[in-house]
């Protein structure tokens, strides 16, 4: 998955505002306790830190 993708779901989903601060500010255990920014900058798939963000907040997997 392309980053631009990414942030199409993640604003698509959550709305541009929530998203980014989602992004930013919530630390999601499966990502090893990091944040989906943080996970995004060390290198992980956009498209693992995208279903970890779904997980967390229970976003039906049709969607995911």
């Amino acid at each position: 998955m392309r980053r631009t993708e990414f942030y199409e779901l993640l604003h698509g989903e959550f709305g541009a505002v929530r998203g980014d601060a989602l992004l930013r500010d919530h630390v999601v255990p499966t990502l090893a306790g990091r944040t989906g920014a943080q996970a995004l900058a060390a290198g992980v798939d956009p498209r693992a830190v995208w279903r970890a963000l779904c997980a967390e907040f229970d976003v039906p997997r049709t969607r995911w």
